[in-house]
């Protein structure tokens, strides 16, 4: 164990701002690290740039993060000695699905038969401290179902703790997150964060770690003045835990609108916007990153630090944290982000069908003619502030495909909706056997909802993205290139997006917004959000939902198929959304962060010289690599070590 010298450390003030919730005005202190020194704090070079009070370079640390039944794991007694430090909020969870076991001690059929029927109608998974909401990266360890099963959940073989953390801090004040970030730290333990387990990438998870779970910080407060820089208006805190229905009811209660994530039990805050954050209002207001006004956060030294636009000595912190990845540059503890007045939108939604047998259905070349005009229509929503929502799904038992879209706008009447979406609408009865109309109906909605949202209802799923940000240059339509790209992209049989669903038989997600820096205005415009976000009109996935039981092999090999479907894309030089993008991607230096690589790298480094903050596909993640026995794609269930990269 390797602990920082305490003469320094013990005179480290609190921080001491209103601007803080009552539980981030709960610190460790000096008392606490004499109590326990396995919880001091580090120090950072160039906070302490003398030699003698540096950490030694990592040519000259362990070669791989602690790992249970090993020498260098925590002996019990200091694992006794953090939970009395944390007062009792060190969990030591089995995974859910251990009910399901026969075998295994915690095997209850009743459990079981709950979970696999009941529970995601629930908020369950959502509260559950190491569970997330995509199975594989725990390593088909204690996944809920087999293929095999008879249906009642119950499944053969061992349930063991694989890629699931083996222990979780149950943070509920800004102390406990210290205690658990200078805990791992100063063990060299793996690390990982957890609020609502919303993660696709297996960021949530990892084998033998410890986990700060925020998802018990929830607190919220209105701010009817926040004057900043060159923002003067409304704002609102909210705390890390806070999940977008929570979110929603807020809004309502004080008659605001905030940009919040679609989906209700997402995170409202942490890696949503880490990375850039997208909903309804992105067009109108810019990503949820470009809301942020200030951020409170644990880094990895272990203290507690205010970020905000006017901080020089951390103006390379602020402009990380907004837009350079999750899980990276420390543990968020609250953000302040702008409110506006509040709002009305519309929104409808128009399906297609593609079924041979029907007799009013489309032949394929006019379905997908139909789609690719669908598409082409996307300026005119997002010019006025809108947002799209799309799906092509192909049903592979019966050959057809459906195409759903909704088209939501904000502040706008009922004529003028009429007036914007008709022109689709007429193309369209032009292409389809059977016109197509709007609603007879259409009634605005008020942004923010009634305040009754309930956010449940989420089951853990196996399915991995593969994403590609649409740049607004495919909708030229003046040069002969951007025809072809376009065409070949929705309507050519054997390419693009058409190959992908007919021949792949995956789901394409499309999502438009216009998020330029000149809609997301003052901070946002200079954040790190990866600038191909500023030029998309369409974020595009293809999603694969593979089943459970698959081997290493079989994985790898679909990995490569949608790989192979997503390059005939003719996107090269696209970017991606990292938190609905592929961990195994490439180049995903250059598709998630762009040009801003290296220099999120060099902040990284400096605040972070440990690599206490880790996960796949972040900012200086190529310095480690998950070891693992069953070679499982991008899975967490194996030991972290340093690659060649992290010896520097």
């Amino acid at each position: 164990m390797h602990l920082p010298l305490l003469t320094l450390t013990l005179l480290t003030p609190l921080v001491t701002t209103s601007a803080l919730f009552p539980f981030e005005t709960i610190q460790l202190t000096p008392s606490d690290i004499t109590t326990f020194s396995a919880v001091n704090f580090g120090t950072l070079p160039h906070t302490h740039p003398l030699p003698s009070q540096r950490e030694p370079p990592s040519s000259e640390q362990p070669p791989c993060r602690a790992y249970p039944s090993t020498p260098s794991w925590p002996p019990p007694s200091q694992w006794s000695l953090l939970n009395s430090t944390l007062h009792g909020a060190l969990l030591q969870p089995t995974p859910a699905a251990a009910a399901c076991y026969p075998g295994n001690t915690h095997y209850n059929a009743t459990t079981c038969d709950w979970l696999v029927h009941e529970a995601g109608k629930t908020h369950f998974w959502l509260d559950e401290p190491v569970s997330t909401l995509t199975e594989w990266p725990q390593g088909e360890t204690c996944s809920l179902r087999s293929e095999e099963g008879d249906g009642s959940g119950e499944v053969g073989g061992e349930c063991e703790q694989g890629g699931f953390p083996v222990y979780v801090v149950n943070a509920t004040t800004v102390r406990d997150v210290q205690v658990g970030v200078n805990f791992a730290r100063n063990w060299n333990l793996r690390l990982v964060i957890k609020n609502t387990g919303h993660d696709f990438g297996g960021r949530s998870l990892g084998a033998g770690s410890l986990s700060i779970w925020v998802h018990h910080l929830k607190d919220f407060e209105f701010l009817p003045e926040y004057p900043v820089g060159e923002y003067t208006g409304m704002a609102v805190r909210l705390g890390a835990g806070v999940e977008s229905w929570e979110h929603f009811n807020h809004m309502a209660e004080h008659n605001i609108s905030v940009l919040a994530p679609g989906g209700a039990t997402v995170g409202a805050v942490g890696g949503w916007i880490a990375v850039a954050g997208h909903g309804a209002l992105t067009s109108k207001y810019g990503l949820g990153v470009d809301q942020v006004l200030a951020v409170n956060v644990v880094t990895a030294d272990g203290r507690f630090v205010s970020v905000q636009p006017d901080d020089e000595d951390k103006r390379d912190l602020w402009w990380a944290l907004r837009g350079g990845g999750p899980s990276t540059f420390g543990i968020i503890t609250s953000v302040t982000l702008k409110a506006h007045p509040p709002l009305t939108t519309i929104t409808t939604s128009l399906q297609l069908t593609l079924n041979p047998l029907s007799p009013t259905s489309p032949n394929r070349t006019t379905f997908w003619r139909a789609i690719s005009s669908v598409y082409h229509f996307i300026p005119h929503i997002l010019s006025s502030g809108g947002y799209i929502f799309s799906y092509i799904r192909p049903n592979l038992t019966d050959s057809t495909i459906s195409f759903t879209i909704s088209h939501t706008v904000p502040n706008i009447s009922v004529p003028d909706y009429r007036a914007l979406l008709q022109p689709l609408y007429t193309v369209l009865s032009a292409l389809l056997p059977v016109p197509v109309s709007l609603p007879g109906t259409i009634t605005p909605t008020p942004y923010a909802g009634n305040g009754r949202r309930t956010g449940a209802g989420d089951t853990p799923i196996n399915t991995r993205y593969h994403s590609r940000l649409f740049p607004s240059s495919l909708w030229e339509t003046n040069t002969t290139t951007s025809q072809e790209i376009w065409t070949a992209l929705w309507e050519t049989e054997g390419t693009g997006i058409r190959a992908g669903v007919e021949e792949g038989g995956y789901v394409f997600h499309g999502i438009g917004y216009s998020p330029t820096r000149e809609v997301a205005g003052w901070p946002g415009r200079d954040s790190a959000v990866n600038p191909a976000w500023r030029g998309a009109w369409l974020h595009g996935s293809l999603m694969d939902v593979q089943r459970e039981g698959l081997t290493a092999g079989e994985v790898r090999s679909r990995e490569e198929r949608a790989r192979g479907f997503l390059g005939g894309w003719n996107l090269s030089h696209a970017g991606s959304y990292m938190n609905e993008g592929d961990p195994g991607e490439p180049d995903w230096q250059a598709r998630f962060y762009g040009p801003l690589y290296d220099d999120l790298l060099k902040v990284k480094r400096k605040w972070d010289p440990w690599g206490v903050f880790w996960a796949s596909t972040t900012v200086g993640s190529e310095d480690w690599e998950v070891v693992t026995e069953d070679g499982y794609p991008m899975g967490q269930n194996g030991r972290l070590c340093r690659t060649d990269a992290g010896f520097r």
